[in-house]
């Protein structure tokens, strides 16, 4: 595909949720409070993400430096950084703008780096260093406080911002000459609900899924100053400067009945979706998502043994020249 590879404990996450204090972000989506999703979806995410983190370290020099922007939770470090020991070691360097999730992010991903010893072919050792700074994508003079990178890192946090373009080439700047971009927008939606739920019209998740395209298009333009970008990210790089453009696709997949952690990445997932489109969905379609969340009810959806996870996420790089 060219030049571009293919692929803590309970109660200090509750500490961290229960003392976090709501940082300003750009979407007014209050980051800090959706900490457990996120480290859920970290979890059932793994197995893809693991195999981007080994293609794309694959790509890059002896320890390399590697920055996550808007590393939220820390999940795909955790494998950049086991990646990393497995070779000569390196630098993961985490950055976001919400206080709550970058701490949680450090302790994870140091927790990770300190299972694994690093060495080199010399057989000298090589040990994964873990940094955290807090820093705002949306800032222009933030590459001027973080390390060249051989590797900069951004999952679904540019379309936060009030203008992509813009952040896309903060992005770039953070790399060294010759350094690879990836940023991980777009792919496919995720599913995990049968078509028929025996419960209100069946196809409930597509109409759900077009409402929540519908709720994004007005998270865009309820940021303020928000500037459209009529393109795709593969342009938006190119305009950054970047070359060798292209992407690559991961697959999330979870046959039913799944792990066990799914039940409840689901359960949680519906009444997320519910919170952010509800009021865009039809009455009949609201009464059957609030079935499915009833515990006591006939129809919960936590009691299901047919649920599964699909989607694919995408990654579109490019070097900075």
């Amino acid at each position: 595909m060219g030049s571009c590879p293919l692929d803590g404990s309970r109660r200090s996450a509750l500490r961290v949720l229960n003392e976090a204090v709501p940082a300003h972000t750009h979407d007014h989506i209050d980051w800090a409070d959706r900490l457990a999703h996120l480290r859920a979806a970290d979890a059932l995410d793994a197995a893809a993400m693991t195999t981007a983190a080994r293609r794309l370290v694959a790509a890059l020099p002896p320890r390399p430096t590697i920055v996550d922007l808007g590393c939220g939770a820390g999940g795909m470090s955790t494998h950049f950084a086991r990646e990393l020991a497995a070779l000569s070691g390196g630098t993961v360097v985490l950055v976001d703008a919400t206080p709550a999730l970058l701490e949680e992010a450090e302790r994870t991903v140091k927790a990770e780096a300190d299972k694994h010893v690093a060495q080199d072919s010399a057989g000298e050792r090589g040990p994964v260093e873990v940094r955290a700074i807090l820093g705002d994508l949306a800032d222009a003079g933030l590459p001027h406080t973080l390390p060249p990178a051989d590797l900069v890192w951004a999952s679904h946090v540019v379309h936060h911002l009030a203008d992509q373009q813009a952040a896309v080439g903060t992005v770039a700047a953070v790399a060294k000459p010759g350094g690879l971009v990836a940023l991980a927008e777009g792919g496919l939606d995720f599913r995990c609900l049968p078509w028929d739920l025996g419960v209100g019209r069946p196809g409930l998740e597509n109409r759900m899924l077009a409402a929540q395209a519908e709720w994004f298009i007005g998270m865009r333009e309820g940021i303020d100053g928000a500037v459209p970008m009529p393109y795709g990210w593969s342009i938006a790089l190119d305009r950054a400067g970047l070359t060798e453009v292209d992407s690559f696709g991961v697959l999330v997949h979870h046959p039913s009945p799944g792990p066990d952690s799914l039940v409840d990445y689901v359960v949680n997932r519906i009444d997320r979706l519910r919170e952010f489109v509800g009021d865009q969905l039809a009455a009949e379609d609201r009464a059957t998502v609030d079935a499915l969340l009833d515990p006591a009810g006939p129809h919960f959806v936590g009691g299901r043994r047919d649920l599964y996870l699909l989607g694919a996420k995408t990654v579109h790089c490019g070097r900075r020249p």
